[in-house]
């Protein structure tokens, strides 16, 4: 994972947090979007998502020969 993609998705889940809990978001739908901002803070921190390997799908620079 690329370090645009990690920035991107730590950046999201502070933005879901801080909507969360200033109550701008609330419900079935915040759950929903604390739950996903709870697996882009993982993502982001480990840089790996097993959704990009299993598509085949790099955001990493490929290093040069």
């Amino acid at each position: 994972m690329g370090s645009i993609d990690r920035i991107a998705r730590i950046i999201a889940a502070i933005i879901i947090a801080v909507l969360y809990f200033t109550g701008q978001i609330t419900g079935i739908a915040a759950v929903i979007l604390l739950i996903l901002a709870t697996i882009f803070i993982v993502t982001g921190f480990i840089s790996f998502c097993p959704l990009y390997s299993l598509f085949g799908i790099q955001t990493k620079p490929k290093k040069k020969a």
